[in-house]
């Protein structure tokens, strides 16, 4: 089974200077996709699944911390 990075991706996406630099990082994610089988598609929508699941967890645990610093003051 591949195991996609796509924590590699979003940091590029991320430090990306321009909306075209960022759009060209999608297309490649998007280049990798239309490349696979069913299957491996499947897998791809699973892994990519998790990583946002995980990704939205870790960022709303970062404002919670933030925000109920900000309740206190």
């Amino acid at each position: 089974m591949t195991q996609y990075d796509f924590r590699k991706y979003h940091y590029r996406s991320i430090n990306a200077s321009t909306d075209a630099e960022r759009a060209a990082i999608n297309q490649e994610l998007k280049d990798i996709y239309i490349t696979l089988s069913d299957l491996e598609k499947e897998e791809f929508n699973r892994q990519l699944q998790a990583f946002l699941a995980k990704e939205m967890g870790r960022l709303k645990s970062g404002y919670e911390s933030v925000k109920g610093g900000l309740d206190e003051n």
